[in-house]
């Protein structure tokens, strides 16, 4: 469902994110996911674009970000939709030169934007040498470089660190949980604002400043004055947003693109009632088995019978989800699914989830804290459980067409909760939709409060002109 650009009207925080990008040459924006990171850079770049040069911008993130989320966001505004984006994807099997060709293809385009999944950071800078033509560079989720160093430490943010201030202008780093994993975490990033101005010319020298070992001799530990002399000392050159300050929770919508051979089942479906999927095929009785159907072929997974067995057939909602997790970075996610199989592979891909069963012991453990994720059917996600003491982030895996039950399972966890269990946090509801299927019409659904029908023969109509 292609979307009509819109105005641009940003939020309060958004103005104050887009003065800092302004005025501060390689700035870092903490902004929570969801409250407009992207849009509030883009911006900033427009506006300098008057009075100095900042295109070509580069955009490291991970694969699925790079390769979707930033296209999407340019195409999604008034104000920003004129701008071209290349995005280089990652070579995945380096036996093939097909990929090699069309990552190097990419590269020559003639753009506004080029985006770049972090692990293909030492390629370019080998490909490009002295030719570096970049003038920005913008690190999205840049906790990413969190384990830099300069003659050690992860060879991409190496790779990365031998131009960043040599060959780049503006730097401009962008997250939503700067130091993940505590204070430490903190001195990678800020060394490409810097060069280790701030925080240490090293992070030998940073962690001597400021660190102890613990008592296994091993672990670091922060020193009682650290965490204030640290904020100080980055208080110019980094920017904490919290986001929009409203009752309703802030939703999120994380776009996946379904691979060519899946859109293919998907389109024989949707117009055949049969997708060649499984020994023998999978077939539709009704339009309402055809939209149960769809919905499971977005989700990753097709029952191929009717005893419950089923066939993945992508993992692109599993890759997306991992996103949320990497970016929420501790803080614990509670993910909502459709179909029995979703379940099963999302706690195969996270060993560490909990289904949300009827025991007690369950609701009691995410309330404590001692569950990252937790997975739960909006149908077993009812009146009486109280789940907002374990944590403020939803992430529809997958979404059925009943409102009820949406709004439901969102109210485990809503504002209303927060606020009365002394709670001042937003809350965040992320919806993972496959770009141009039902998903879309279901979320449509959801958020119209239209009947199930209307919305269907007006998606059908729009498909059919």
């Amino acid at each position: 469902m292609s979307e009509v650009p819109r105005t641009f009207t940003p939020h309060p925080h958004q103005r104050e994110g887009l003065d800092f990008l302004r005025n501060v040459q390689r700035p870092a924006l903490w902004m929570p996911m969801g409250g407009g990171k992207s849009i509030t850079t883009l911006t900033a770049l427009l506006d300098l674009d008057y009075c100095e040069e900042v295109f070509p911008a580069l955009v490291l993130a991970p694969l699925r970000v790079a390769n979707g989320t930033w296209v999407r966001e340019v195409e999604k505004w008034e104000h920003t939709k004129h701008l071209t984006v290349s995005a280089i994807a990652a070579r995945r099997n380096p036996k093939t030169s097909a990929t090699e060709a069309a990552r190097s293809a990419a590269l020559r385009a003639q753009a506004d934007i080029y985006t770049l999944p972090y692990g293909s950071l030492t390629w370019i800078i080998d490909k490009l040498g002295d030719d570096w033509p970049f003038k920005t560079v913008i690190a999205d989720e840049s906790t990413r470089l969190k384990n830099f160093r300069i003659r050690q430490g992860a060879k991409n943010p190496r790779a990365l660190g031998k131009i960043a201030h040599s060959s780049v202008n503006r730097f401009v780093n962008l997250t939503g949980t700067p130091g993940s994993n505590g204070l430490k975490d903190l001195w990678g990033p800020a060394w490409f604002q810097d060069k280790g101005e701030r925080l240490g010319r090293t992070y030998s020298a940073f962690e001597q400043r400021w660190f102890r070992k613990g008592f296994d001799g091993y672990s670091l530990e922060p020193m009682e004055h650290t965490e204030r002399e640290i904020h100080a000392k980055l208080r110019d050159i980094c920017l904490t947003v919290r986001g929009l300050e409203v009752a309703e929770p802030i939703r999120n919508i994380i776009d996946v693109e379904l691979e060519p051979g899946v859109r293919q089942h998907y389109r024989s479906m949707e117009k055949n009632f049969w997708a060649d999927i499984g020994e023998n095929g999978v077939e539709a009785a009704n339009a309402a088995v055809k939209a149960n159907k769809l919905l499971q072929i977005t989700g990753g997974n097709i029952f191929t019978d009717e005893y419950g067995n089923y066939e993945a057939i992508h993992e692109l909602k599993l890759d997306a989800l991992e996103s949320v997790v990497e970016e929420a970075a501790g803080t614990p996610v509670f993910v909502s699914y459709n179909f029995q199989p979703e379940l099963e592979r999302i706690l195969k891909r996270f060993p560490g989830a909990r289904h949300l069963d009827a025991d007690p012991k369950t609701e009691d453990d995410w309330n404590a804290g001692r569950i990252r994720m937790l997975v739960a059917h909006p149908a077993s996600a009812g009146h009486g459980l109280n789940l907002q003491d374990g944590g403020n982030i939803l992430v529809f895996y997958g979404i059925g067409w009943d409102l009820e039950l949406h709004d439901q399972i969102i109210e485990r966890i809503g504002p209303q909760r927060q606020k009365q269990s002394g709670y001042d946090r937003n809350v965040y509801i992320h919806y993972i939709l496959a770009s141009g299927t039902i998903d879309e019409i279901v979320f449509e659904r959801l958020q119209s409060k239209r009947s199930v029908r209307e919305v269907l023969l007006e998606a059908m109509e729009r498909r059919e002109r």
